[in-house]
């Protein structure tokens, strides 16, 4: 995914920030990150408050291979209906800074 296409996802929240990093990308908000772009698909950032609400709503949590087993990273995919709706993506891109904002403290 482009950076520009990155950036109108995300316009809601404010100006981001795009980082390249370990074959994907970063983005970051006020130098917060809160979403990775890898493989072409945009994960956001859950955490215990908010990990079940992404599950609910059908997201899959990304995990890599760490050497032989799965190992979880708390980031989850976008859930489809937020990609139609302007304002349920902005309702998700909240949610994931919020739990990257928890996470920094």
């Amino acid at each position: 995914m482009d950076n520009a296409a990155i950036e109108e996802m995300f316009e809601t929240l404010g100006p981001v920030t795009i980082k390249r990093m370990f074959g994907g990308k970063g983005v970051y908000f006020e130098g917060i990150i809160f979403a990775l772009e890898v493989d072409g698909e945009i994960l956001l950032k859950a955490d215990e408050r908010t990990g079940p609400t992404f599950e609910a709503a059908g997201s899959r949590q990304w995990a890599y291979d760490g050497k032989g087993k799965p190992v979880k990273m708390p980031y989850w995919s976008i859930p489809e209906e937020a990609y139609d709706e302007p304002d349920e993506m902005a309702r998700w891109v909240r949610l994931a800074y919020e739990a990257a904002l928890r996470a920094k403290k």
